[in-house]
């Protein structure tokens, strides 16, 4: 199991027993109200559209997607107090045909009916559920070569459980999502069926809750973005800030992990575009402030159009990287407990953006800088963050701005480390637009 970094809970206090007691009873409670059906939709404040309320699956059987399924199982609020505020569930926007998944892609028949941009989420929550690569599921993958569409024994076996872990929460969990694969699998390709003495005697991986509760004494949301506007260069100055074109570096995971140079445009209040130049071609995210897209070479989709989570999750990047309109960017904002990051204290304020989209931020307890956001979208096998991780803050124009930062999604992480950024600048329209289909660089 990965740890949760910055937990830095210490071994034998009697403070760590307590705790370890308390967030298991709680978790006991979440599972058996929701089996109960006692914790409803509106304790969560994301939901997705992929019910298997009213449809009997067998194992393998395809996800129907016309019903609305929330997740569950999240932590009991404390005594007396009431549960995150949730948002109606929001609409499903109209997908173009030839976005769905089963027509976007050759030989899908266990989820469809989702966009392109959801159902690539959800291969990022196999990945990471099984610690795989897309080539251990996919033959060729990663290559020029790659058969995308073969059938092959894990991709059967995928199939399976996934009409498994449906049908688990149909019958057990009134359709709610409560089960996904990372629930079981937790980065094996076979779950554990067996403690360790190491784990059950050693230090406890504590993980926190995707939906989090008010803390009683925590400082309210507005003091804690008041302390981060303060800390950038004041208010005034921030609202100054109205465009930025920045230039760097990036290093990529993995076999990925060269230098590359990047680009980025941003215009307020919500327009932003990434320009990542790879010998395979440019990997490049766009959103003009109402459309997004991706573009990025050796996958299976080299373009895709953002449609659901995805596109609420580029307006909320968008918006952050002006620091001025941090109080407009979330809704049912509330302060939860606090943690650490790397040995730092930080406030965590936990919120909702576009069409529910959950999103925590971190601040420095110290600095009162942003130190790490994380936003969730929905998939139909379990919620999919993204985080991004910034430091390295220097004056640009009056503002405080990370020159340095980590973004990283299931399918990938990049470390951005910036040369210059130039505040104020025009910005070409057409950068925020579709992006051109990656070419590679000829050699």
């Amino acid at each position: 199991m990965r740890p949760w970094k910055g937990q830095n809970t210490k071994l034998g206090s009697r403070g760590l027993v307590l705790a370890v007691a308390a967030m298991t009873v709680v978790w006991l409670i979440g599972v058996a109200l929701a089996a109960s059906g006692t914790i409803s939709a509106g304790s969560s404040t994301a939901s997705l559209s992929h019910s298997v309320e009213n449809a009997g699956l067998a194992p393998g059987t395809a996800i129907p997607t016309s019903h609305a399924m929330a997740f569950g199982a999240q932590a009991a609020p404390a005594r007396g107090q009431a549960p995150p505020a949730a948002p109606a569930a929001p609409a499903r926007p109209a997908v173009p045909a030839d976005q769905l998944s089963q027509n976007a892609f050759k030989n899908v028949t266990a989820i469809i009916n989702v966009p392109v941009d959801e159902f690539m989420q959800t291969m990022g929550v196999f990945s990471a559920a099984l610690s795989m690569c897309c080539a251990e599921c996919h033959t060729g993958a990663g290559t020029d070569t790659v058969k995308w569409e073969l059938d092959t024994p894990t991709k059967r076996t995928a199939r399976r459980m996934v009409g498994m872990m449906a049908a688990i929460n149909k019958d057990n969990f009134n359709g709610r999502q409560v089960v996904t694969c990372w629930t079981c699998h937790r980065g094996r390709d076979r779950p554990v069926v067996t403690p360790t003495l190491d784990t059950v005697y050693g230090t406890p991986t504590l993980e926190p809750d995707d939906i989090m509760v008010r803390a009683q004494g925590a400082p309210t949301p507005d003091q804690v973005l008041d302390k981060y506007l303060q800390a950038v260069g004041g208010a005034a100055a921030a609202n100054r800030l109205t465009s930025y074109i920045a230039k760097g570096n990036s290093v990529g995971f993995g076999r990925f992990a060269g230098k590359r140079p990047v680009e980025i445009y941003a215009k307020s209040p919500d327009q932003r575009a990434t320009y990542n130049h790879t010998a395979d071609g440019d990997v490049a995210r766009t959103y003009d402030g109402r459309t997004g897209w991706i573009s990025t070479p050796l996958t299976a989709v080299k373009e895709f159009e953002l449609i659901t989570g995805e596109l609420d999750g580029a307006k909320v990047d968008a918006q952050i990287g002006f620091p001025g309109q941090i109080k407009r960017i979330l809704t049912n904002m509330r302060v939860s407990f606090s943690t650490t990051i790397n040995d730092r204290e930080v406030e965590v304020l936990q919120g909702n953006g576009p069409r529910g989209l959950l999103v925590t931020l971190y601040f420095d307890k110290q600095t009162g800088l942003l130190t790490r956001m994380v936003r969730h979208t929905n998939s139909p096998v379990g919620r999919a963050p993204t985080q991004t991780d910034f430091s390295d803050y220097r004056d640009v124009a009056g503002v405080k701005l990370p020159y340095k930062f980590v973004f990283a999604w299931l399918d990938g992480q990049d470390t951005f480390e910036l040369d210059q950024i130039q505040a104020n600048v025009a910005v070409d329209a057409a950068k925020f637009a579709k992006p051109p289909l990656p070419v590679p660089v000829a050699k």
